[in-house]
């Protein structure tokens, strides 16, 4: 009587159970350690983690809840006691879809029956092959086709990927099912009545609405049979005929299942081509909304410099009027200075013309007593003023308020031409174009530059014409005289400037490191150097082959698209002005603005050997006008 309860119980619970219901959506097999998220959805622990580790979002693979914090998952345990009952029910068979790949074929023992897939389901053994196809196979891989042991060829159909994730996976399944068209699932037989045959195996046509005996279908041209196969081989549908001729050596499969494979990778691909093409939109956003970020920048630039530069016409206008009114108020108080000494000479002069009319006719009087009674008095002299020393001239101030204010003027204008460098500092190559001279116009300034031994590094080793140094391995036997540098591996020349333009190149093509420029003549020379203008260095700098720069505090960064093979450096010694050319490209690298107050002398610097990788050395070359 037990024994028939229990294979009552045992029969209802195959009638009720289904193995669909102990399937995890994520590696598609039956459960193992089966946890439930707080959705209510059921998964593997394993797969649940590793979707979950590789998303940025904590979500339900199914029902896509998302959750704030990281649900803490604990083993289901009468879910996993359900499911240890029902393999053993099922006499250890483990999958559906993922368990048996032969179609038709019925569990073991035949506890399992293999049902006809539901709509919008693929067939179990035509999923397993879908994903074993798109995941990458390995170098001893092989798959066996469904119309003969012969293995499947890795090169044939697209390029494989990379072996895709259990979210992955579900991801896939799902877009699979989506891109097939939907057809209406046969009826179940009953338990009694054994599988029918896969119609993608059987010899019957089988339509997506289902069997059929059309006989519009495409037929082979020599035999005139029904193209039911596909060979992979030669990628081309053949019939059952073909197969056994000229394809006999060839992997041939149902052309239905071939069909399915490929329009399901097409569906993949047109996610994945969606998934582009949005990623592509938010980039075209994104850069729409930096031009409009830099159109805001701009007038915003724009509203600013047209203001300030108001402001400094209403300043200088302001400073005209008030320079004009000073002038005039100058000349004002000269005209009465002028008109007060005027005055005074004609008060004297007239007082001088009395006196000389009283002398007159005093001499021709002829009474002499009157004559010495008068002289006295009229041959004293007169309180007058010295006026040998008085002279009115203009104002002294007038010529030098005019110098200070050209010079004034031409600081500015120089300041104004700068200010394209300085807004436009991150193209070095474009920087100060609108007012730098050119090459060939720079070379006409050209100097004769050789080396001084006596500033010469110990280990740097000069040619015995003074116009190339390279660094050696060990110190050379030299004086250290004070304008020896004993730390930094440099040399100056011999020519110093104190007026004037002058132009020189050097040949640094083979080299990894060095540093060009000028120095000036108050320099530290011993122990360790600070080099930026400040400290009356101004060169330009290459470190690592690639790694161009203006050494300033910090140093200036050029992003140099052509590496030069030959450097021109021009001085403008008045103009404070230190620029740096690519001779062979005749375009402008860089140019520092500053005042010299010292005598400037080119400075080179080989910089360290490098283990044999920065021996070549750097050679001042004759100047030769470029086209």
């Amino acid at each position: 009587m037990a024994e028939r309860v229990s294979g009552g119980v045992m029969a209802l619970s195959r009638s009720l159970l289904t193995e669909e219901q102990f399937l995890c959506s994520i590696c598609l097999d039956v459960f193992t350690n089966p946890v439930s998220t707080p959705c209510g959805h059921s998964f593997c622990m394993g797969c649940i983690g590793d979707y979950w580790d590789s998303s940025k979002v904590c979500q339900c693979p199914l029902c896509k809840e998302s959750f704030r914090k990281r649900p803490e998952l604990h083993i289901n345990r009468t879910l996993r006691e359900i499911t240890e009952q029902f393999k053993r029910m099922s006499g250890g068979v483990a999958g559906g879809v993922a368990a048996d790949a032969s179609v038709g074929a019925g569990g073991v023992g035949g506890a399992l029956v293999d049902r006809p897939p539901r709509l919008g389901e693929l067939p179990g053994d035509l999923f397993a092959e879908m994903k074993q196809r798109f995941q990458r196979p390995a170098a001893d891989d092989s798959t066996a086709s469904a119309s003969g042991p012969s293995p499947e060829p890795p090169a044939l159909g697209p390029a494989p990927n990379p072996a895709p994730g259990p979210a992955q996976l579900t991801l896939r399944r799902n877009t699979i099912t989506n891109a097939l068209p939907q057809c209406p699932a046969p009826p179940r037989p009953p338990p009694s009545v054994p599988a029918a045959p896969s119609p993608l195996l059987s010899g019957r046509r089988y339509t997506l609405s289902g069997p059929a005996d059309s006989l519009d279908a495409p037929q082979c041209v020599r035999h005139r049979q029904r193209l039911e196969l596909f060979c992979r081989t030669d990628q081309t549908c053949v019939c059952a005929e073909c197969s056994e001729t000229e394809h006999r050596s060839h992997t041939v499969i149902p052309a239905k299942r071939e069909w399915l494979i490929k329009k399901s990778q097409l569906g993949i691909t047109e996610v994945e081509l969606q998934d582009m093409i949005r990623e592509r939109e938010r980039k075209v956003q994104e850069i729409r909304a930096s031009i409009e970020n830099i159109r805001t920048a701009a007038e915003r630039e724009t509203e600013g410099s047209v203001r300030v530069l108001s402001l400094l016409v209403s300043s200088m206008e302001r400073s005209q009027a008030e320079l004009l009114e000073l002038i005039e108020m100058n000349r004002r108080a000269a005209e009465h200075q002028a008109e007060g000494l005027i005055h005074q000479l004609q008060q004297e002069i007239a007082e001088l013309r009395k006196r000389s009319a009283t002398l007159s006719q005093l001499a021709q009087s002829d009474d002499h007593i009157l004559f010495l009674r008068s002289f006295p008095s009229l041959c004293s002299p007169l309180n007058t003023k010295d006026w040998s020393q008085i002279s009115v001239t203009s104002d002294p101030t007038a010529g030098s308020v005019l110098g200070t204010l050209s010079q004034l003027v031409e600081r500015f204008q120089e300041e104004l031409r700068r200010l394209p460098e300085m807004g436009l500092r991150a193209s070095a190559e474009q920087s100060l174009t609108r007012y730098q001279p050119k090459v060939k116009r720079v070379q006409e300034y050209a100097v004769d530059v050789t080396l001084d031994p006596g500033t010469a590094h110990p280990r740097l080793i000069l040619s015995e014409d003074r116009k190339q140094v390279r660094c050696g391995d060990r110190h050379q036997p030299v004086p250290d005289t004070p304008d020896r540098f004993d730390r930094v591996v440099c040399v100056l020349a011999r020519q110093g400037f104190t007026t004037g333009r002058h132009y020189w190149e050097v040949e640094v093509g083979g080299k990894t490191d060095w540093d060009l420029g000028v120095a000036s003549q108050s320099v530290n020379r011993k122990g360790k150097i600070t080099v930026s203008p400040a400290h009356g260095y101004w060169f330009l700098s290459l470190r690592d082959r690639n790694d161009y720069a203006f050494r300033t505090e910090p140093s200036t960064s050029l992003g140099l698209h052509l590496k030069p093979h030959k450097i021109g450096v021009y001085v403008d010694y008045e103009k404070g002005q230190v620029s740096f050319y690519n001779v062979d490209a005749k375009i402008h690298i860089y140019t520092f603005i500053d005042t010299f107050s010292d005598t400037i002398f080119p400075f080179f610097s080989p910089c360290t050997n490098k283990s044999g990788k920065n021996e070549a050395p750097l050679i001042i070359t004759p100047v030769t006008l470029t086209d």
